[in-house]
């Protein structure tokens, strides 16, 4: 990659980066209110099976595709990978929330990049004509910005756990040595999630965390929160 494309991937990994994904726990909340996550094993356990059974299998194959897409200028195909994502996430929290993080990245990008694919892609989002989820627009953002597929798939697989380990920081009293050492055993559970979807088409999108999906829905019932999800 370019210098420029490298640096680009560091601001979009950086947790400064003002896209109000801090708000989001994805169901982490939930779990930890129902005492089904207590400690840091249990955290970790947990952040395995979103990277192996949602992320990788449903996000990450979305990114690619519209990654691909967006070097080709197919703004078809990217609303079609946006429309697939959001069909596949059962969890109506986690469309919103994915919506609402992937609209705050594309409104900054829009700002920052004179890039008529992007303008043209907003446009689409805006007329509802594609949600606009986070995993899309980040795989639009950088197949322009030159950052290549693989490394593109790992930022998302980075930010979804340090996401969730600022989250338990909150919830869990987990200490910021913990949450690195999870953040590094989880290293190889990241490019594991990759590689799988490496060859995963849009029609081959398999979430599957059915306790996920059930504290997702309780979750929205709940009468407080702390997290939009």
């Amino acid at each position: 990659m370019s210098d420029t494309a490298t640096l680009d991937s560091f601001r979009l990994a950086d947790s400064f980066l003002p896209v109000g994904t801090y708000t989001i726990s994805y169901g982490l909340e939930q779990f930890i209110q129902d005492d089904r996550v207590e400690d840091a094993a249990d955290l970790e356990a947990l952040l395995v099976t979103y990277l192996r059974r949602q992320v990788g299998p449903a996000e990450i194959v979305a990114l690619r595709a519209a990654h691909a897409a967006a070097t080709e200028g197919d703004l078809d195909a990217i609303c079609r990978a946006d429309q697939r994502l959001s069909a596949v996430t059962l969890a109506a929290e986690f469309r919103e929330s994915a919506q609402q993080s992937g609209d705050r990245l594309l409104s900054l990008q829009t700002d920052l990049r004179d890039e008529s694919l992007l303008d043209r892609y907003a446009e689409r989002v805006v007329a509802d004509g594609s949600p606009g989820n986070y995993a899309v627009v980040l795989g639009v953002v950088t197949g322009l910005a030159g950052v290549a597929v693989r490394d593109a798939c790992l930022l998302c697989c980075h930010g979804f756990v340090t996401g969730l380990l600022g989250a338990a920081q909150r919830l869990l009293s987990l200490g910021h040595t913990d949450a690195q050492r999870i953040l590094d055993g989880l290293q190889p559970v990241m490019t594991a999630a990759v590689e799988d979807s490496e060859d995963r088409t849009i029609d081959e999108m398999t979430p599957f965390a059915p306790l996920v999906d059930v504290l997702a829905a309780e979750h929205e019932r709940a009468e407080r929160r702390l997290f939009a999800s």
